[in-house]
């Protein structure tokens, strides 16, 4: 059963198209890279996955299921890429809150052991979520996602606000999830991230998926030695 399975999803906004016609799969156990320009459709569709938005045409299944149903998104945990939790809350509460949702009690040995993985001391989930950065607040929505043990991940931009040291333990976390047998479907700008850990890819250009396919082959279309320089050649920026 597929992940995702996107048909012929069109979408605008005041008669101008941001989707149109989007159509690929998103395979089990996999980890899949949503590219594109800032502003050309990216979350519209990450919203219309989680129903937040209505498609103007077109279907969207999630493990065989109309998106539009609840059960559909049962086994799947999403994180935002403006993710803003409450910060009179601290971070062991907002983790209980979030688990309580797929039935599972905090577990404080798996919680220390993500802490460890993404470099962030587990005696801050104590802190009210008021004392952390940005960067340690994307952190511990990473740490719900990766608690949730959900089938399917959703991420919109989930490097964002991460320093270089942090992406490197999320790339290595993101994989091991994919290991463990489930499936990571994200957006990022920072195409290198995707070129290392990606199993597929979806290329949007001007409203429309343009390729889709691995990163490697995608690379080989334009003869390209990096992710960046085969997108710009796709969009038609030298």
């Amino acid at each position: 059963m597929l992940p995702l399975k996107f048909s012929e999803i069109s979408k605008s906004f005041a008669n101008r198209f941001v989707l149109s016609s989007v159509s690929f799969d998103v395979k089990e156990n996999e980890i899949f890279g949503f590219i594109g320009l800032n502003g050309q459709g990216k979350t519209t569709l990450i919203k219309i996955i989680l129903d937040l938005l209505d498609q103007d045409e077109g279907e969207i299944e999630i493990f065989g299921i109309s998106r539009v149903l609840p059960e559909a998104r049962r086994r799947v945990c999403y994180l935002p890429e403006k993710f803003q939790p409450s910060i009179h809350s601290s971070g062991k509460e907002f983790l209980k809150f979030v688990l309580g949702f797929y039935g599972k009690k905090f577990d404080a040995e798996k919680a220390r052991q993500i802490c460890d993985n993404l470099d962030l001391r587990f005696e801050m989930l104590s802190q009210k979520i008021s004392k952390y950065s940005k960067g340690m607040t994307q952190k511990l929505g990473l740490m719900a996602v990766f608690l949730s043990e959900a089938d399917l991940v959703i991420l919109d931009e989930p490097m964002s606000g991460l320093d270089p040291k942090a992406r490197i333990a999320l790339k290595r976390e993101l994989i091991d999830y994919k290991n463990s047998g489930k499936t990571v479907f994200f957006s990022s700008h920072i195409l290198s991230d995707m070129d290392e850990i990606c199993d597929e890819i979806a290329v949007l250009n001007e409203a429309k998926i343009v390729f889709t396919g691995t990163p490697q082959a995608f690379k080989i279309k334009h003869q390209q030695d990096s992710l960046d320089k085969a997108f710009l050649k796709e969009i038609g920026v030298n």
